[in-house]
């Protein structure tokens, strides 16, 4: 099931807890900074949706990535809403302040803007392998486009798989191409369905000719907060 027309503006960001908050108080205090969103109003006209995402604290496979805590997946209105939200006043006042309280860096600095195609529609689930994917130097931008879309469900119990390529102007130390989600059914199903091997070795080959997996990061998730 696929929907080429499915094609939206993201804010996509890899997030690392304040080192002084312990991973199991990330999600609650994250929740508590994503409501002062409802203080301004351009975050609330601009932003349709946010999935946010917390690390699995389960037993992964040994290339899943445990340097990052969560993932959050904005969908915004339109393309002028990445930038517009950075300049935002009410943003500034309220949200950007409380930004230290929660992650160890400003959110701008480790924020993607990416544009979304869905390759496989099905529900979302609660879990989410979330894949920043760093294409091969020698590797055409096209060709490597084309090799994500190849394979939508390399997991039997992947639901929904979404594509987002992510826009050349990246934060230092967040130089990735693309940003693959493979949505499960919730985290006991996609731990069953990640079990066994690493997750590189699960992927098609044709992905280990086109993607970098060294500078790649797979961050197994579940979901810890939805809006709306």
């Amino acid at each position: 099931m696929t929907d080429a027309q499915d094609t939206h503006w993201k804010m996509i960001y890899l997030a690392r807890r304040n080192p002084q908050l312990a991973a199991e108080d990330f999600a609650q205090a994250w929740r508590a900074h994503s409501a002062l969103g409802r203080q301004c109003r351009n975050v609330q006209d601009r932003v349709r949706s946010v999935t946010q995402c917390v690390r699995s604290l389960a037993p992964l496979p040994a290339d899943a990535s445990q340097d990052y805590d969560g993932v959050n997946l904005l969908l915004l209105r339109d393309r002028a809403s990445a930038d517009a939200i950075w300049s935002d006043p009410e943003t500034l006042a309220i949200m950007r302040p409380d930004e230290p309280r929660v992650f160890d860096r400003y959110v701008r600095e480790c924020a993607l803007v990416a544009h979304q195609k869905a390759l496989y529609n099905g529900p979302a689930g609660d879990a989410v392998l979330v894949a920043f994917l760093k294409r091969r130097a020698t590797v055409d931008p096209s060709d490597f486009e084309r090799s994500l879309g190849l394979y939508t469900r390399p997991w039997s119990g992947v639901r929904k798989t979404v594509l987002n390529l992510v826009e050349p102007q990246r934060p230092a130390g967040y130089d990735y191409d693309a940003v693959v989600e493979w949505w499960f059914r919730d985290e006991q199903h996609m731990l069953q369905s990640l079990s066994g091997r690493t997750l590189a070795a699960s992927l098609p080959l044709v992905l280990q000719t086109t993607c970098d997996y060294a500078s790649s990061v797979f961050v197994p998730t579940r979901v810890s907060h939805r809006r709306p």
